[in-house]
């Protein structure tokens, strides 16, 4: 791998998270669809081991123990398609971190426990693109996710939890709630697309 293919796989890694129902989703599928094959989304790994089969219960120590197997599944999927496709977008649909909020205890413990530090997932990525949960204008949050479980008043929790997180995040960029899905979408895509532009010019 020559010394461009390593700063376009470092600098290219752009993660798009926020609360339950924010439309973060929906915002890296139309992004992929509108820029075509330079852009590979790396699909979140809660959703997919969920409703796949993977248990999930409700006690403290079993939901440590999705959160580690989560971990390690978002991080390696994102490897994987970093390994394949080392000259395109990594578009990450939730990223390491979002498993520090679901942690029941403190966020750093979660961190700790999985042998890293906030510092270096934070480091993994190279831009944030928050979107806000609908649930913090009190609009519902039920949509095409089948796994997904929160009542509003959690979501709203989850939202607050994820940004303290991910703010800390040189380039992160945050997407508010707004009463037209459509123009929050937009909005978002927009954002992603100027991000986009600058982690180009930075590599070429």
């Amino acid at each position: 791998m020559n010394e461009s293919e390593t700063l376009c796989q470092r600098r290219c890694r752009i993660v798009v998270t926020g609360g339950p129902g924010g439309g973060k989703t929906t915002a890296a599928d139309l992004f992929r669809r509108e820029i075509g094959e330079r852009v590979v989304v790396v699909p979140e790994a809660a959703t997919m081991m969920f409703s796949g089969g993977f248990p999930r219960y409700t006690e403290e120590d079993a939901v440590r123990a999705a959160q580690r197997a989560i971990f390690h599944v978002q991080r390696n999927l994102e490897d994987i398609q970093g390994a394949r496709y080392p000259d395109r977008i990594l578009l990450c649909d939730r990223g390491t971190i979002d498993g520090a909020a679901y942690w029941p205890g403190p966020e750093m413990e979660f961190f700790a426990d999985q042998g890293t530090t906030l510092e270096s997932e934070l480091a993994r990525y190279d831009g944030v693109i928050f979107f806000e949960s609908a649930a913090v204008g009190g609009l519902s949050i039920e949509g095409g996710n089948p796994v997904r479980r929160e009542t509003l008043e959690e979501a709203v929790a989850l939202d607050e939890r994820l940004r303290s997180l991910w703010q800390h995040h040189p380039r992160f960029m945050l997407v508010r709630h707004h009463p037209s899905f459509l123009k929050k979408i937009s909005y978002g895509m927009a954002i992603l697309d100027e991000l986009v532009q600058q982690l180009q010019g930075l590599v070429n």
